[in-house]
């Protein structure tokens, strides 16, 4: 059991060994940060409460149009 535990602890430390020659690198890069254009268009609805809006002045104006003789 001893010549066991030898060559266990032998091949543990070649295998600790070689695992710390390996050599890791990391690239940090400098971060790029872009504005963001963002176009909502909103014309629709306030083209929609426009007309509702008219659409109640033409309702009243046309009312009055044919309350006069």
């Amino acid at each position: 059991m001893g010549k066991t535990a030898a060559l266990l602890a032998t091949a543990f430390l070649a295998i600790m060994v070689a695992g710390c020659a390996t050599r890791h690198e990391v690239e940090v890069k400098p971060l790029e940060i872009k504005p963001i254009h963002i176009t909502i268009d909103v014309n629709i609805r306030v083209d929609k409460a426009l007309d509702n809006f008219f659409d109640d002045i033409d309702a009243a104006e046309s009312k009055v149009e044919k309350a006069t003789p």
